[in-house]
């Protein structure tokens, strides 16, 4: 399954994290999605998203300016 990329570089907390939500809502179970931010807090607030809400984080990599997360909505 190929994930959907959602670019939220240049927004400020809590907006990456609202959006990334309101995305997550919006998809199937299962699906795929990759999120890039520049928040250096979404380092802290988009596994704290994962963990609140029941989706499976895959992946959390470190990018020149900021994180990448791949996410599978629970």
């Amino acid at each position: 399954m190929k994930a959907i990329s959602y670019d939220l570089r240049g927004l400020k907390c809590p907006l990456p994290v609202l959006k990334t939500r309101r995305k997550l809502q919006s998809l199937e179970s299962g699906a795929l999605i990759r999120v890039e931010t520049t928040d250096p807090l979404a380092g802290i607030d988009i596994p704290h998203l994962c963990n609140e809400d029941g989706h499976d984080l895959v992946e959390i990599e470190k990018t020149e300016g900021g994180h990448r997360f791949l996410i599978r909505k629970r």
